[in-house]
């Protein structure tokens, strides 16, 4: 990132964080639309009445689905949706003729509604100390900070993946189709439907090979104290190696894909 470049993104942040501000009912839309932790609390709480279901009983469910909820809340990216919108708009290019990459000022314009994801789960933080006791939640303040970095690592994952398949959209008409793959893999590897610690033997082990984990289950492991400070560290680089190789794979198909637009003339 050039000098330029990280001079003007407090101002995109700044931008992002007035639009995020004025799109508030959408942004309350999508919010109220990311329950499925909750769907799937309600179910797991019922079969877990009678009995723990692999060292799950309905206190851990409870923590496990309240703590994957506000991660959620607060990994959210939709950059996707927005190359897509622009490349088939023709608007990409008037990005283009600005000095900062347009990749830039997409993530500008995504981390700049944390703060208003972070106001909504501060509540649901709230009712879970509440619900699950403040005995679930690790206590280790190292782990707390920890927790912090993997929230920004599954963040970055998130974002880097849907501007890699948005990218895609300089090569296919519609690239979305491919985010829909992708997020249902995520839901069944990243813990967001079934805790990983219930899968299969060899099935958990193929999880953890791959970045969904790190989306979600990871974080909530963190925060629930499931990894010692050593094992949190040993997670965070696998955590941010993803996120350096997805990047670096973004940018390389940025440059070819900034090719082909401006050989067809986009």
């Amino acid at each position: 990132m050039s000098p330029g470049t990280l001079k003007a993104f407090p101002t995109l942040l700044r931008v992002g964080f007035a639009d995020a501000l004025a799109y508030r009912a959408e942004f309350l839309v999508w919010i109220l639309s990311t329950n499925m932790p909750l769907v799937m609390l309600a179910l797991w709480s019922a079969v877990a009445r009678e009995h723990p279901i692999g060292g799950f009983g309905q206190a851990e469910f409870v923590a496990y689905y309240l703590s994957a909820l506000i991660v959620r809340l607060l990994t959210g990216a939709w950059v996707a949706w927005e190359i897509n919108y622009e490349l088939r708009q023709g608007l990409l290019a008037f990005r283009l003729l600005r000095p900062i990459n347009p990749l830039i000022h997409f993530a500008a314009e995504n981390m700049a509604a944390l703060p208003l994801r972070a106001l909504f789960a501060l509540p649901i933080a709230a009712v879970s100390l509440w619900a699950m006791g403040a005995k679930m939640v690790t206590h280790d303040p190292a782990l707390l900070g920890l927790f912090v970095v993997a929230v920004y690592g599954a963040w970055a994952i998130n974002f880097l993946a849907q501007a890699i398949i948005g990218t895609l959209g300089f090569y296919v008409e519609y690239s979305i189709s491919l985010w829909q793959i992708w997020f249902g893999l995520y839901m069944l590897l990243s813990g967001y439907l079934i805790p990983l610690a219930l899968f299969p033997g060899w099935l958990l082990a193929a999880a953890r090979l791959l970045p969904f984990r790190y989306m979600l289950s990871f974080p909530v492991e963190v925060i629930l104290g499931q990894h010692d400070r050593l094992q949190a560290l040993e997670g965070l680089g696998i955590q941010w190696s993803i996120v350096a190789a997805m990047g670096l794979l973004l940018a390389a198909f940025w440059k070819a894909g900034m090719r082909r637009f401006v050989a067809y003339g986009g």
